[in-house]
């Protein structure tokens, strides 16, 4: 029964694998070329290849014609390819000097197909030992940040026109010269006043603080801290923690302007203003006078048109003014006013006349009447005024004997004595 049944599955299993071959699958056949690229997506698809630091020593370093950079980086056990294009390799502040430096590199892991090998394409480049000084920086950067010293509320306002300008830097690098071309070039009116430091090395923080305080005991509008481009270890003296609450602190405006655009120092964070280079500092502190001029002339121009316009508005407001002067003039009214006058005295004079002429008929015609009353015609034709003493005598009871009278005649008088008076 065991045998007959063994037989039977063998059978079955025998017939189902012939059945599976019909089905089995047609053999792919790749290219060299389908077979890289197949390796080169998987490698693109893998993140963590995508974004790899590497610590290794640097040998073989060329720098191609094209600017493209090539080298092996490797260890005791292996090596790896390495490439920095010209894009990138223009913007490395360290290149390595010797073979056997060691580095810390970041890039991606991708795969070169015409060669069929995988390659390390490299972004940043920085010597062995500054990742730990990039831990410590970004550490000091959180915490002074944290404290509000980074705020932009905090920030000073750079005078417009700085009369003296306070530079920190070193005596005899060409950052000093390049500040002073640019001010001379663009505001020869300011006074430099220079506080010389080390800007490099364990003493430079120190002698920066120094020079700082200097300059914040003489009444300078503004200060310019800086000094040329370098390494991360060539500029930690400006990410120094001291040296950063001492610009903070500081009642005078402060620009920074260390290294190059793409150098940023705690420093940079702490400054009232963050220039890329040291020329750019002494240009965002001073006006440009070509500038200044141009405003000066474009504002004299302003001011001449607006002056032009008004003298004209008052020239003839004064035309307005003499032409009304000219009608309302005194004499001018008062020729009106005399010939008003003029009028009203002919007027006058006619009524004068008139009113005289009047008058002369009345006095004429009242003079006809005193001569019918005037005693002396009446007296002419022989009558006689008899006056006792300056009455008049009308009536024989006025006198009495003996009184002495006064006869009035027409010519002459007479005295005489009432002898009667019956």
């Amino acid at each position: 029964m065991f045998r007959q049944n063994l037989s039977r599955i063998t059978y079955h299993v025998s017939h189902i694998m012939s059945q599976l071959s019909l089905f089995s699958p047609v053999r792919r056949t790749y290219t060299v070329s389908e077979l890289t690229r197949y390796i080169l997506g998987k490698f693109e698809k893998d993140r963590t290849l995508q974004d790899v630091w590497l610590e290794g020593e640097v040998s073989n370093w060329r720098q191609a014609a094209s600017g493209h950079v090539y080298f092996t980086l490797k260890d005791k056990k292996a090596t790896i390819k390495s490439v920095i294009w010209r894009s990138q390799a223009r913007k490395l502040r360290y290149k390595p000097q010797v073979d056997g430096e060691t580095v810390l590199a970041n890039g991606r892991i991708s795969v070169y197909e015409a060669g069929g090998n995988y390659q390390f394409y490299v972004d940043s480049l920085e010597p062995m030992g500054q990742g730990n000084l990039q831990i410590e920086f970004e550490q000091l950067k959180q915490k002074l940040s944290d404290e509000g010293l980074f705020a932009s509320n905090q920030k000073q306002d750079l005078p417009l026109f700085p009369q003296k300008i306070g530079i920190v830097t070193s005596s005899t690098g060409a950052a000093l010269q390049d500040i002073l071309t640019v001010l001379q070039r663009r505001y020869p009116l300011t006074e430099v006043i220079l506080a010389p430091a080390l800007v490099q090395g364990k003493q430079a923080p120190a002698q920066i603080i120094r020079a700082l305080q200097l300059l914040l005991r003489h009444p300078v509008d503004v200060i310019i801290l800086a000094r040329g481009g370098g390494s991360l270890e060539d500029l930690w003296a400006f990410n120094d923690e001291t040296l950063a609450r001492t610009i903070f602190a500081s009642s005078i405006p402060i620009v920074t302007g260390v290294g190059h655009e793409i150098d940023y120092t705690i420093a940079d964070f702490v400054a009232d203003v963050r220039a890329p280079t040291p020329s750019a500092a002494a240009e965002l502190t001073t006006p440009d006078q070509n500038e200044l001029v141009r405003q000066l002339n474009h504002q004299q121009q302003v001011l001449s048109e607006i002056v032009a316009n008004n003298l004209g508005r008052k020239q003839e407001n004064i035309k307005n003014q003499a032409w009304r002067l000219t009608h309302l003039a005194p004499h001018n009214i008062i020729n009106n006013q005399r010939q008003t006058v003029d009028r009203h005295v002919s007027r006058l004079n006619a009524i004068f006349e008139q009113q005289i002429t009047q008058f002369r008929q009345q006095i004429t015609q009242a003079e006809h009447q005193l001569e019918a009353l005037n005693p002396e015609a009446v007296l002419a034709r022989g009558y006689a005024i008899i006056q006792k003493e300056t009455t008049i005598v009308t009536h024989p009871n006025q006198v009495m004997l003996d009184d002495q009278i006064t006869i009035k005649l027409h010519e002459g008088q007479l005295n005489a004595v009432i002898v009667d008076s019956g």
